[in-house]
């Protein structure tokens, strides 16, 4: 299968294009850089030059393709609604292309996306319209499924996680060393789920195989780590002390990602698990922070 990939050479998508490459697929990465391209070259795929705002590029990718992944995303939390608007409007791009064709189409969406207390499943809906979270993406993007489009929702947990991770917890990392203390939020009982980069990128390439259209997937290995224990494996790792920050505290001590790391927002992955034979094999979250990875 001609595949085409959004995201080629971000974190998630440097491990999908090697395991796509790896079961036989030829892949075809966007880039909008040189640094990019030559990202997307080493893991063994052709290169797109382009950008999620160059939609033109995006319809070109997805009409040249037998399938498309969109792992790409504005992470921008000065403009989250800008974000959001960019995130739709490449997501319309990519399905209105696909329209009629029966192809897939894969995207990234989130798992945070329900109110907290509960660990959330593949059946509770992402909210809609252009001013949710990610523009409403998943609502939009999986409403093809009625148009001829095998659209599926790649719902990651917040921390994906592995050696050269640079997103929340490497974050985390960053502040308990900008403030000489490995901080959680209040009794730091809340907790994230987690899955290692590297199962994440296997569930894609089975997704992109067997997932029906119209359906959701949970790439999580990990229910829910609870933030005291991801503190205190920073703590250890640095050698600092571990301290509860109240959270009105939060948003100063953290800074923008306070208001992710107090949330208490678990998720299950059975339904994913039994309906693709997923089963994750490789390091957890706490076992990774042990090795080093976030702390060297």
């Amino acid at each position: 299968m001609r595949v085409f990939v959004t995201g080629a050479s971000g974190w998630i998508g440097s491990a999908v294009v090697p395991e796509l490459v790896a079961a036989g697929h030829q892949v075809v990465g966007l880039a909008r850089s040189d640094q990019s391209a030559a990202s997307v070259t080493a893991s063994g795929a052709e290169v797109l030059r382009g950008s999620l705002d160059d939609l033109d590029s995006l319809a070109k990718g997805a009409a040249e393709a037998d399938g498309v992944i969109h792992l790409a995303f504005n992470h921008d939390f000065s403009d989250y609604a800008g974000a959001g608007r960019t995130e739709r409007a490449a997501l319309e791009t990519l399905a209105s292309t696909l329209e009629g064709s029966g192809r897939p189409l894969l995207f990234a969406a989130g798992t945070a996306i329900v109110g907290p207390g509960r660990a959330i499943t593949e059946h509770d809906a992402a909210p809609g319209g252009p001013d949710s979270p990610r523009g409403g993406g998943e609502q939009l993007a999986l409403g093809y499924a009625e148009r001829g489009v095998r659209t599926v929702s790649l719902r990651f947990a917040p921390t994906v996680h592995g050696a050269g991770d640079h997103g929340f917890v490497a974050t985390l990392a960053g502040v308990a060393r900008r403030t000489g203390v490995a901080g959680y939020v209040g009794d730091g009982g809340n907790r994230w789920s987690a899955v290692h980069v590297r199962d994440a990128a296997r569930l894609v390439a089975l997704a992109l195989e067997q997932a029906p259209g119209g359906t959701v997937v949970h790439a999580v290995a990990e229910e829910g780590v609870q933030a005291r224990a991801i503190a205190e494996a920073l703590g250890r790792g640095l050698g600092l002390p571990t301290r509860s920050i109240p959270p009105e505290e939060a948003a100063e001590h953290f800074g923008w990602i306070g208001m992710f790391f107090g949330l208490d927002i678990p998720a299950s992955s059975a339904i994913t698990r039994a309906a693709l034979g997923w089963t994750p094999t490789h390091p957890t979250l706490l076992a990774d922070l042990e090795a080093g990875h976030y702390t060297r």
